[in-house]
């Protein structure tokens, strides 16, 4: 690496060191944010900002310089983890969901659009920047899109698991758990005529079997309906929430665009691609800004605990980039290509994950712990696993 790779390296990065600590200095030293405002732009960043951000990267994807080896292993090295991840969470006790969401984000969102454009242009060149827009496009159109299923999912199965624990208490005398379920499922959504029939079924077959005892096999079947009920309404109201979600469907407005784009072969209105733009940036520069924010929030630094902080830098710098590499030989990715692969599976974790976690308050001293270390630890990572790749 030559002493102008190395400037390069540090003009991608300082203006994030520079952002995070303006905004750290706006709420510790001189008091121009408080923890409410802060809680405002986060929410302005992740429902207005960032949509803009998103439908402006993908909007400038060309499908005719599309990469299929390098989005593979791209992909492939996520569904491992995901698999990984999906079986810790199934044969082990201490295995959660909520922790599958947090170490699959940890994983396998490194800050691509932020960093790894600027950053890996300048290590190897112009003609890279295509492949971290390809990166970014699949990030926005499918993980981002992905890992907010998970979010929404672990809200909506906690939103209705609390209910039927009030639930529970309160009618275990008159009905059994899976009718609880459907009741839940009842207060929920409305205007469901399927549901509605089934818990009048349910609570008529309930009257009726008070003094009966019931059949074991009629009773498995009735749970395993009161569990199918649970299910689907959780999955309803997912994607309910993701439809309203601005993210999603800035990404599929983006994603439309392009296809239609180069059928058509138009471009962008320019009062349209200005304004675009103008929002976009907003969104880049605010999402490292309201990590400053809530950085200066936190009593301590390093609020998840040293521990934690350790786990959450190797999943980030390690597991990741080795997973990374894994799948990029699998597929046959050699020289210029892997080392690009490789270093951007090595960035930074992206600071959207973090307002996402902190949004659905989910491991978010976490989050922020990495994003802040892995700012700072990623220049140093950096020239490391360039080196090493070009041994």
């Amino acid at each position: 690496m030559t002493p102008n790779d190395l400037y390069n390296v540090l003009s991608a990065l300082v203006p994030q060191y520079i952002t995070m600590f303006l905004a750290f200095a706006s709420v510790k030293y001189w008091k121009i944010f408080s923890p409410e405002q802060c809680f405002g732009i986060n929410r302005f960043v992740a429902h207005f900002a960032c949509p803009f951000l998103f439908f402006d990267v993908i909007s400038r994807f060309q499908v005719k310089n599309i990469n299929l080896p390098f989005l593979a292993a791209d992909s492939i090295s996520k569904v491992l983890v995901l698999i990984i991840l999906l079986n810790w969470v199934s044969f082990f006790k201490s295995g959660s969901l909520e922790w599958l969401i947090t170490l699959f984000s940890l994983t396998t969102l490194p800050n691509t659009l932020i960093v790894g454009i600027p950053l890996l242009t300048s290590m190897y060149g112009n003609e890279q920047e295509g492949l971290m827009i390809q990166v970014v496009v699949m990030q926005c159109i499918i993980w981002f899109v992905f890992l907010l299923f998970l979010y929404e999912f672990q809200a909506a199965r906690n939103s209705i698991m609390m209910n039927i624990s009030e639930k529970s208490a309160q009618l275990q005398n008159n009905i059994g758990e899976e009718d609880v379920h459907i009741s839940i499922a009842e207060e929920n959504i409305e205007g469901l005529s399927e549901l509605q029939d089934s818990i009048s079924c349910v609570y008529e077959k309930s009257e009726q079997s008070r003094d009966i005892k019931e059949s074991e096999g009629k009773e498995t079947e009735k749970v395993e309906r009161g569990r199918f009920m649970m299910i689907k309404l959780i999955m309803k109201i997912v994607c309910f929430k993701l439809v309203r979600n601005p993210n999603a469907y800035a990404s599929l407005l983006g994603l439309l665009w392009v296809l239609i784009s180069s059928r058509l072969k138009i471009k962008k209105p320019l009062i349209m691609d200005n304004s675009v733009k103008i929002l976009s940036n907003t969104g880049q520069g605010l999402a490292v800004f309201s990590l400053g924010l809530f950085m200066a929030l936190q009593p301590r630094i390093i609020s998840c605990g040293n521990r934690l902080a350790v786990y959450g830098m190797l999943m980030r710098f390690v597991a990741g980039p080795a997973t990374m590499l894994l799948s990029s030989v699998l597929v046959g990715l050699r020289k210029t290509t892997l080392n690009v692969a490789v270093v951007q599976a090595a960035l930074p974790q992206a600071a959207l994950t973090f307002v996402y976690a902190k949004e659905y308050d989910l491991h978010s001293e976490l989050l922020s712990t990495v994003v802040i270390f892995g700012m700072i630890a990623s220049f140093p990572v950096t020239i490391l696993y360039s080196i090493l790749l070009g041994l």
